[in-house]
């Protein structure tokens, strides 16, 4: 039995992209639902010190960060060159507003998970020990007496 072939051999048929913006916003909703918003956009300069016992934090929702430190270059003009003390993305105007700002994140917290909040300090380290002691002090009026030192894991023997 004879063959019949077309002059010019087979062509490739057109690849078909009629599911391509499924796959696109297949990918988008994937990245969007798994992707993390940074909660804080910070307002001070943070050089962290160094340490070398360090332990990581299990349950991160339990964490309220309190920024201490010098206003960013572009923030100076209206704070000043001295340490401040950032809450959330406001500069507080003394460490009194410290209190009041814990009782509220406590009071939007589960009940059960009150007492455990744990206060995270993210101090440069060119700050001064004195508006430290004023944010500690401020926490134990409201008896947040989980407190937390961020640093940065010391590398090497020095």
């Amino acid at each position: 039995m004879a063959k019949f072939r077309k002059e010019g051999g087979k062509k490739l048929p057109a690849i078909g992209t009629s599911s391509l913006p499924d796959i696109i916003f297949m990918l988008l909703f994937f990245f969007m639902a798994t992707a993390s918003k940074k909660e804080v956009s910070y307002r001070v300069d943070l050089s962290l010190p160094q340490a070398t016992e360090l332990t990581k934090l299990e349950k991160k929702s339990l964490v309220n960060y309190v920024y201490i430190g010098v206003p960013k270059i572009n923030e100076r003009k209206n704070n000043g060159v001295s340490s401040r003390i950032q809450l959330d993305d406001m500069f507080a105007k003394s460490s009194k507003e410290v209190a009041g700002y814990i009782e509220r994140k406590k009071l939007a917290m589960p009940e059960k998970d009150r007492e455990k909040m744990i206060v995270a300090l993210k101090v440069d380290k060119d700050t001064k020990m004195g508006i430290v002691t004023d944010v500690k002090q401020e926490l134990r009026n409201v008896r947040a007496l989980k407190i937390n030192y961020t640093a940065y894991q010391r590398k090497g023997k020095n």
